[in-house]
């Protein structure tokens, strides 16, 4: 019973694997469509906006919300 359970397991991986496998590149004229501000991924796009603008009023810069540290150097 165990064998048969760990054959079903390969093969469902195996079936998640080749739905993947087909999938399009993205073309040169599409990447203005995906880099727009609506297609980003994120959950809470009015905190998003927020915190931006909280953290480009005390640094004067903008972007750059995965990088730790602050304006002081002592990241």
């Amino acid at each position: 019973m165990k064998h048969v359970g760990k054959l079903m397991l390969a093969a469902l991986v195996v079936a998640q694997l080749s739905g993947c496998a087909t999938l399009e590149r993205v073309k040169p004229w599409e990447r203005g469509t995906l880099a727009k501000k609506e297609m980003a991924l994120n959950s809470a796009g009015l905190d998003n906006a927020l915190d931006d603008h909280i953290y480009f009023s005390k640094e004067g810069s903008s972007g750059g919300r995965s990088f730790a540290g602050g304006g002081c150097g002592c990241n």
